[in-house]
């Protein structure tokens, strides 16, 4: 899909993309960012990201996604709140449940799903420590080792 000038601004707002789980890799358990998340390996597990999410097209992801904005270019299979925009690219799949201000289905994207919009779609905001930022991530069972994935 080719983002117009209006659509790019939207994503660009916010911050930086900070965050990737690169071609090949396998993450389980849940994911909190600060800022933006680029996913082109496989993630089962919630995600909380403060901006955007990108799936590039080897991504995969199953589990509850909360963000900003989210451009998928890979495959989904849960729901996908988000306050902004969802994007779903040509050769995407998507199976679960969207609630989004926004969405946008490319011709040869496949949406299995329901999905609902409101201008005030409310996306929880990841919790926030002592500090005043979000929280780091940390492990979702006894015995897994822990992810920090926020950068100061």
């Amino acid at each position: 899909m080719m983002l117009g000038k209006k659509e790019m601004e939207d994503f660009d707002k916010g911050g930086d993309l900070n965050t990737i789980i690169g071609k090949g890799s396998i993450v389980e358990g849940s994911i909190k960012v600060q800022s933006s998340l680029r996913i082109d390996g496989r993630v089962k597990g919630d995600i909380t990201a403060t901006d955007s999410l990108v799936i590039g097209k080897d991504g995969e992801v199953e589990g509850e996604i909360r963000v900003k904005n989210a451009i998928i270019g890979g495959r989904i299979k849960g729901k996908v709140f988000a306050s902004g925009k969802v994007v779903l690219e040509a050769k995407s799949s998507f199976n679960g449940e969207v609630k989004a201000s926004k969405l946008v289905i490319d011709e040869g994207a496949i949406f299995d799903g329901v999905c609902s919009m409101s201008e005030d779609a409310k996306v929880l905001a990841l919790p926030e420590g002592p500090d005043g930022r979000p929280r780091m991530a940390s492990p979702n069972r006894p015995g897994r080792p822990e992810m920090n994935v926020a950068h100061p």
